[in-house]
This record gives structure tokens, C-alpha cells and sequence, in this order.
């Protein structure tokens, strides 16, 4: 049956107790402050306020306050003090919280979009990190952004089969969620993300722990994934997927297969995956069986023959011949060519092995483009990318350097509160409830606020798409692909120096 979605999904208003904003600066008022009301009447951003009749002046409204920068304004409160009680100093919760990826304000930022639905501004600092390369060194030559567009004017969808036959899929948002497989996450994350797939008409993928039952009411937006410890692998979930994904290498740890320490691995978990409790599991590298083109062609026919209507997806990393991994997997009769580069990867992730080892994505994507142009058959497959896609930006870069879309997966689980701590496979895991299989912790979430939180985020996201092809003369999507040409690279001052 042919999918085709036009519709977008209503943003709502979703908070939560415990995202709270965090002020970037503090203001500290002392005691020797004679309630004068002068910085009330400074200050245009309304950080001291004094109520009518009181005679003390409330204390200062942190939140608005812009810091440092304020210095040299003639309305600078700090300056201006008659007895020196002010002062402005960085907040050590917001200089904690976050890392080079995801700065603080990129994930405050994710969090507002999926608490509003509201787009970013496109310079706003939330859509770049400072890691010191990848996305965060490319940007867009932006023509004239306009303030207000007509949403309904521009498509943001794509085919995810480019093939002559098969099934036509099409995705009405050029992103989907990647395999977090159950154990790794929440089996009440898992369903969230399922939820928010339905309503924006995309797909969310199982990852390697199995298809809980719980998701079997969207399965028409679920991807079960294959990989080489073929945990949870039946001709049921087989069957009723509309996308199957083998997962043949992951950027960030590749040559190293899937792991799942013992702490992780609960009763539940365990019987989802046929294995042992309690003890770590590991996906060993490679598959066993595939050596050739031929060796993996007989695995795509093993699922087509299971599941005739049924997209194939190959996920690989990116080695340096990985425009041959490519074409390869094209022959062999992949509709998707899913490419993971080396920046993604949850807490669970190496280090090492995230900085070392693959490609990192803004290469590899270009490099395959090309290769798959040059071959005559780039027309003919769906290029996706993942590892480390964090923003709408970051999404629109990828498609310019040449993929079709993008996978997303820690954009998600921030969106849902993650404040990348870290404890991703470390026993009850995530604090949150978002990355844990404690039944107790997991509980923390409602499934319908997580999906709506999700729902919220593509919101925003495909509310940036549309200003941003808006500055470029564009409607759709897909007329950004391979636009290197609006792409500029800046090498950033430190490399300058």
C-alpha cells in the first residue's frame, strides 16, 4: 500500500517540572543596596523591578539579564550603582551543564522547541556547537531570511524508495529516528518515539534488542533493525515492518559490534533478546556470513522473501572505499544506503573509538554523492546519513553535502530531557528515566508528553526548513540536495591562528 502524508501535526504547548530554564548569568544584588530604583529604571530588559507602594526593590529577574556584553550600554545597571551593590557573574549550572557538541545552549534551545513547537532563528547559538569541526564549521550563505512565510507553501518531504519497483514510501519530514534498541533505552521511550513517528508520518527503528509488543500498534512506523547478534530476529516482526535495517557497522564504535553490559540486561530485557539476565551481551563484528556482494545480496533476498513489500536498508560506517561499500550495497538491492559517521553514538559509546575510527560524516556523504552520480544509479537509491545530526541546520547541511535525509537520535532523547551525563550503560542508567531499564526511573515519563515533546521539536525544525529554503527561492526540499555551492566553511579562529 502506497503511504503518502501530507498533513502536519498541531504543536502544543508541553512543559515540564523538571526542564526548568537556567539563567546563563546571575545578579547578585548586596546588602548594602539602598533600594534606589535607578537600575529599574536602566534596565529596558526589566531584570530589577520595583512593585508600585513597596519600598524594597524584587530581586534581580536573572533570567533577562544579558551579562558582560551589557558593559558598555549607557543603561548598564552594574556601572551605574550608586553604592557598587551590583554585580554580574556567570551561572555554574549553565557553564555544567552540556559539552563541546551539545552546548548548553543547543540543548536549552531543543528543549524550548519541544516544550513550544517554536522554530530558532537561523543565527541563533543554539543551532552550532563549538567542537571544532564537522557542522559546526559550515554555514549557509543565507539570502534574505523572511520573518513570515506560508508553511503550507513548501514540501520538507522525501521518497525513501527511489527504485523503479517496489513499495513507494514517503516520509513527510526528511528525518527519522535511529535503532535504540530496548535495553539501551526505555521500552516508555521506545513508544514515545513511536507515537511522535505516527503523527508526523515517519519511522523510528528498533534497534537490535527485538520488537516489543508495546509498539505493534504503530507498526506501520516502525523499522526493525537486524544486526549481527540477530537478538530478538522473527519472521513476525519481519513481516509486519514496513522497513527492515541491517545494521552491517555504527560510526561510532565500527569494528567493534554492539555491546550491552549484564547491569542492562534485566528479565524482560533478556527475554526480549532470547539470551541470559544479568550477563553482557556483545553483536560480534562483522557478520559472519557476508564476505562479497554476493554473501550480502543473499541476506537482502532472505528478507524479501520473508517480506516482499518490505524497504531494505543497510547501515554501514564510514571507511575510507566507502563509496564502494555503497554501489555494493546498491547491486544488491538496498533501496536505502543509511551511512553512520563517526560523531554519533550515545554514552554508552567509546571515546575512543567515536574519535578515531570512522570518517567523520561531512566527508563521506559528498564522497558517496559523487560516486553514486558518476555511476548513473544515484537517481535510483535513497542516501540517508546519521551520526551526530543535533539541529534543523545540521539536517539541511547534510542534505546540501548530497544525502536525501537524515537520522536523528541523541536530538531526541534531549528533547526528552537527556543532559548528556554520560551514564547511558552504567547500571540503572539514566537518571531521567529516558536511557534505563529500572522500572522505577523509566516510569518518570509519560509516553503521550514524550510524543508530544518529539511531535513539537519536527514542528520547530520544519518551521527552520521552510525560512531556510525560503532565502534560498526554494519550495521543496529536495531542491537542496547537493547544493555544496551554498555552503561556506569557516575554519574557525583557533585553526586560523
Amino acid at each position: 500500500m502506497s503511504e503518502q502524508y501530507d498533513c502536519v501535526p498541531e504543536a502544543s504547548w508541553i512543559p515540564s517540572e523538571k526542564l526548568k530554564f537556567i539563567n546563563r548569568y546571575v545578579v547578585e544584588r548586596k546588602d548594602t543596596c539602598i533600594s534606589c530604583g535607578l537600575c529599574g529604571s536602566l534596565c529596558p530588559y526589566g531584570v530589577h523591578q520595583r512593585i508600585e507602594g513597596h519600598a524594597k526593590v524584587l530581586p534581580p529577574y536573572s533570567q533577562r539579564c544579558i551579562g558582560p556584553t551589557c558593559a558598555s550600554n549607557d543603561f548598564h545597571c552594574v556601572s551605574h550603582c550608586p553604592t557598587n551593590s551590583l554585580s554580574v557573574r556567570e551561572s555554574e549550572t549553565f557553564s555544567a551543564l552540556g559539552d563541546v557538541r551539545w552546548t548548553t545552549d543547543m540543548i536549552l534551545a531543543t528543549w524550548h522547541m519541544a516544550e513550544t513547537g517554536e522554530m530558532l532563528p537561523l543565527d541563533h547559538p543554539g543551532n552550532t556547537g563549538r567542537a571544532g569541526g564537522g557542522f559546526d564549521h559550515l554555514h549557509f550563505k543565507l539570502g534574505d531570511v523572511p520573518e513570515k512565510v506560508d508553511y503550507a507553501e513548501f514540501s520538507t518531504a522525501i521518497d525513501l524508495n527511489r527504485r523503479k519497483s517496489g513499495e513507494r514510501r514517503r516520509i513527510a519530514i526528511p528525518v527519522y529516528g535511529g535503532g535504540m534498541s530496548y535495553g539501551s533505552v526505555s521500552l516508555h521511550t521506545m513508544v514515545a518515539r513511536a507515537k511522535a513517528a505516527k503523527a508526523w508520518g515517519t519511522y523510528t527503528c528498533t534497534g537490535e534488542g527485538g520488537y516489543p509488543a508495546e509498539l505493534v500498534p504503530f507498526k506501520d512506523n516502525v523499522i526493525t533493525q537486524i544486526a549481527t547478534g540477530l537478538f530478538g530476529v522473527k519472521e513476525e516482526t519481519i513481516m509486519r515492518a514496513p522497513i527492515v535495517e541491517f545494521k552491517y557497522a555504527q560510526g561510532a564504535k565500527p569494528g567493534l559490534g554492539g555491546h550491552l553490559l549484564g547491569d542492562k540486561n534485566t528479565p524482560l530485557v533478556a527475554k526480549m533478546r532470547e539470551a541470559v539476565p544479568n550477563t553482557s551481551l556483545f553483536s560480534p563484528f562483522p557478520f559472519h556470513s557476508v564476505y562479497s556482494v554476493e554473501d550480502h545480496k543473499k541476506h537482502l533476498d532472505w528478507i524479501s522473501s520473508i517480506n516482499p513489500q518490505a524497504l531494505l536498508s543497510v547501515k554501514v560506517s564510514t571507511p575510507n572505499d566507502v563509496e564502494m561499500v555503497a554501489i555494493g550495497s546498491y547491486y544488491a538491492g538496498a533501496h536505502i544506503v543509511h551511512l553512520d559517521g563517526g560523531y554519533g553514538g550515545t554514552g554508552a559509546a567509546p571515546e575512543i573509538a567515536k574519535k578515531n575510527i570512522a570518517m567523520p560524516i561531512e566527508y563521506a556523504i559528498p564522497k558517496v554523492h559523487k560516486f553514486l552520480t558518476n555511476e548513473g544509479v544515484r537517481e535510483d537509491v535513497t542516501l540517508i546519513a546519521s551520526g551526530g545530526m543535533r539541529t534543523a541546520l545540521d539536517v539541511a547541511k547534510a542534505i546540501a553535502l548530497g544525502a536525501d535525509g537524515v537520522v536523528i537520535g541523541t536530538a531526541e532523547m534531549v528533547a526528552l530531557g537527556c543532559v548528556r551525563c554520560g551514564n547511558c550503560e552504567s547500571g540503572r542508567g539514566c537518571p531521567r528515566g529516558i536511557a534505563t531499564t529500572d522500572p522505577v526511573l523509566y516510569l518518570q515519563m509519560d509516553t503521550n508528553w514524550g510524543a508530544q515533546r518529539l511531535t513539537n521539536l519536527f514542528s520547530a525544525w520544519r518551521k527552520q526548513w521552510c525560512h531556510l529554503l525560503a532565502s534560498f527561492g526554494m519550495k521543496d526540499i529536495t531542491e537542496l540536495r547537493g547544493r555544496t555551492d551554498l555552503l561556506r566553511y569557516d575554519a574557525g579562529e583557533e585553526v586560523r591562528a
